[in-house]
């Protein structure tokens, strides 16, 4: 388990006055967990993926994984944000396996893992191709599985699916489901949509406005139902979806007036 208590983050801003970022945050990333985080920009998302990624230090508070402080980065958590940042002179097979060539894996060893991991994603047959003749949805799929070389505990992810077109969007939801029901990985994912929240998450957390709070909380069972039943559009059409979308929607928005007002 991944556990978040009591996390505050501060630092430096312009003309040396002090931001708020994160205040007093507490969060449990259970066992084959999928939290997604909600929010307006500037909520304190990204910071609080970055202190579990070991980016950034905690003003206050602790962030443990299986009981152990999470003091830097490291193999346990694989990091996934929304521009993809693969070597453009490196194959897809060679991005794949860096991370395991740092660590020290054995050549044959790293490529036969990397091999394994682009079937995961449906990208066996772009093992040789270089990154620039890539799709950006496929250019997310390698990022997916170079996150997932090291075999980590848990995979960060910030709006990896952002800057994709809907139907792509779709496409990667459904594939990163796959890929959590079948690796048992546990996930922290951050998005700007409801509907994607929603659809990923076995536990979707709303932010407030700097500094960066959780104020609400829902547990939701429609991504299970996606690995039995297969049908996304179903469940995204049917009323108990759209009802818990629109309360979700209600409390964003409450959050963004706010901030203008």
């Amino acid at each position: 388990m991944l556990k978040v208590e009591n996390a505050s983050v501060f630092f430096a801003g312009r003309d040396k006055q002090v931001v708020h970022a994160l205040d007093r945050v507490s969060l449990d990333i259970p066992e084959r967990g999928f939290v997604v985080a909600l929010g307006t920009s500037g909520c304190g998302k990204s910071t609080l993926l970055n202190a579990m990624a070991g980016f950034l230090p905690l003003s206050e508070g602790s962030i443990t994984l299986d009981g152990k402080p999470v003091s830097g980065p490291g193999a346990e958590r694989g990091v996934v944000f929304q521009k993809d940042s693969l070597l453009p002179w490196k194959s897809v097979l060679d991005n794949v396996a860096l991370g395991l060539k740092f660590a020290g894996v054995p050549r044959n060893e790293s490529r036969d893992r990397a091999q394994e991991l682009l079937r995961l994603v449906g990208l066996q047959d772009f093992a040789k191709a270089a990154p620039y003749e890539l799709s950006g949805g496929m250019r997310q799929r390698v990022g997916l599985a170079r996150a997932l070389a090291p075999d980590p505990k848990i995979l960060l992810m910030d709006e990896p699916f952002g800057a994709l077109d809907s139907m792509t969007r779709e496409q990667m939801q459904e594939l990163l489901v796959s890929v959590w029901a079948r690796t048992g990985k546990q996930v922290f994912f951050i998005t700007h949509s409801i509907e994607e929240a929603l659809f990923l998450g076995t536990e979707v957390i709303v932010m407030s406005p700097r500094p960066g709070r959780i104020v609400a909380r829902f547990e939701t069972d429609f991504v299970r139902r996606f690995v039995a039943e297969g049908d996304a559009r179903a469940i995204k059409t049917e009323p108990a979806f759209a009802q818990l979308r629109e309360e979700i929607r209600a409390i964003v928005h409450q959050s963004e007036d706010l901030v203008t007002s």
